[in-house]
């Protein structure tokens, strides 16, 4: 997978303009001024059309004068080395480090999120750590990432900023990760997926109602996102869908979902379902069980998915990746650990031969399961 970077010295200027606390913004171009006098922003299919003063349901765009704004640009809500693994991206780089951060802010409204308390954040209240493109890009680099990850919160609300942090990235060498619901508009979602070299992508259920009651979104732009990234790119990507007790979780809804899959993006995706704890406005619904994880993993294998595992659980079958060919192990895991690596140096089965889709270096990484936070405005 090769990606040109744009150098420092030709990425566009983004204007800053000094508000005071909580801190400067800058400019953005995805907005179109209204009939009526409010400004649209374009960035995603929830339009937000905004007076003087308002922000986004996302709360970190804001119409400023006559133009939409970014105001968490160069701020985060704290750095931390994961393995890449936790994403969870099971085929990309296995067993390497990544350098992982969010914002603050969501454009989605899940009563279920597993990170509401940056989600849902002002952004005055997350945002305590703070770095350039080109700084993120060095510490990646110096603590031996070899990835970094918009995550935490979904990079697409903060486009400009995780935009220029893959630029500078790829200019390290060092490659950038999307972990994001997917609800983003065309033309943005064009510039924003030419910058990234892989992405987990949200499939939260597979019913427009689930979407619009849960999540105060809606199924069809997510697809879209999907399809798109699948045939218009070179971005590896993977699925995750959390199954929520009762919400998603029922054999129709699994088996629609997984026939979509294999129909419109193929075998070779790999789709994680993962584990639901009580949290933000769910706090009363129970957890998932891991026979509930089980069987939309066998349902989704018995409709063609050939990578399928599950997630937030202690199951060691269901998180290890086997052969589609000749079922031997070809990467171990148990948690967030690697095992026997079953891979030859080009990605293919050392049993069989067959190839194993996905974005592999000659061996696995040695991270581990280990989580490292990191302070950035701390660092020279």
């Amino acid at each position: 997978m090769s990606k040109s970077s744009t150098p420092a010295s030709q990425r566009p200027t983004r204007v800053r303009r000094d508000l005071g606390s909580p801190g400067s913004v800058v400019s953005t171009r995805f907005w179109h001024l209204r009939d009526d006098g409010r400004i649209q922003c374009d960035l995603c299919p929830r339009e937000c059309k905004l007076h003087d003063g308002q922000r986004g349901l996302c709360y970190v765009r804001a119409r400023i004068d006559d133009e939409i704004v970014l105001t968490t640009y160069g701020r985060s809500s704290g750095f931390c080395v994961d393995p890449i693994e936790k994403k969870p991206l099971n085929h990309f780089l296995p067993g390497t480090a990544v350098l992982s951060f969010g914002t603050a802010g969501c454009n989605l409204a899940c009563r279920f999120c597993q990170n509401w308390d940056i989600s849902t954040a002002k952004e005055y209240d997350v945002l305590a750590d703070e770095a350039s493109p080109e700084k993120v890009a060095r510490v990646a680099v110096e603590l031996g990432a070899r990835s970094i990850a918009f995550t935490y919160n979904d990079p697409v609300i903060f486009h400009e900023y995780a935009i220029d942090i893959a630029d500078a990235a790829r200019e390290q060498g060092v490659r950038t990760v999307a972990v994001t619901a997917g609800y983003v508009n065309p033309e943005p979602r064009r510039e924003f997926y030419a910058h990234m070299d892989a992405a987990n992508i949200d499939l939260k259920g597979f019913t427009e109602e689930f979407y619009h009651r849960t999540c105060a979104g809606a199924l069809a732009p997510v697809l879209e996102t999907l399809e798109y990234v699948r045939n218009e790119t070179d971005v590896w990507f993977e699925i995750t869908t959390l199954l929520i007790p009762g919400l998603n979780d029922s054999d129709e809804e699994i088996d629609e979902m997984t026939e979509w899959v294999v129909e419109h993006l193929g075998r070779d995706v790999p789709h994680h379902f993962t584990a639901f704890h009580p949290s933000h406005k769910m706090t009363g619904r129970p957890s998932t069980s891991a026979a509930t994880l089980n069987r939309a993993r066998r349902i989704a294998m018995d409709n063609g998915e050939r990578y399928v595992y599950t997630g937030n659980v202690h199951d060691p079958a269901g998180q290890t990746t086997y052969c589609h060919a000749c079922s031997a192990v070809v990467i171990e895991r148990s948690g967030y650990r690697l095992g026997g690596w079953g891979l030859d140096a080009e990605g293919h089965c050392r049993k069989c031969g067959t190839p194993c889709a996905g974005v592999f270096e000659s061996g696995p990484g040695t991270w581990g399961g280990r989580r490292l936070p990191v302070r950035l405005a701390e660092r020279e």
